[in-house]
């Protein structure tokens, strides 16, 4: 079975939507830049935000099974595959990669 490297690539602030509805605005506290996980069974990794893995833990299941290519020619490398979760205030950007 492959495994699957996960990576925090970018974590954002949209200030405008976060000053207009949230109390108090700031970036996800939960993850750090270039945070890295490497996972090896469809188990949430310990720590890791249940939102976020509920938006990316079908592109890893696909990758520990061989799987890739999702949206096939999107990405340059059919191995790897950019996702993120689904805060729409702060959201935070991922890059999962299958590693043989």
């Amino acid at each position: 079975m492959s495994k699957c490297r996960i990576t925090v690539i970018k974590r954002m602030l949209n200030e405008d939507l976060a000053n207009a509805y949230c109390k108090r605005p700031e970036i996800c506290s939960v993850f750090t830049d270039n945070q890295t996980f490497m996972v090896d069974s469809p188990q949430k990794p310990l720590g890791f935000c249940d939102g976020a893995w509920d938006c990316i833990s079908h592109y890893v299941f696909a990758f520990l099974h061989g799987g890739g290519d999702f949206y096939t020619g999107w990405m340059k490398d059919e191995n790897t595959m950019i996702a993120c979760c689904n805060d729409g205030v702060r959201p935070v950007v991922f890059k999962l990669e299958r590693v043989d």
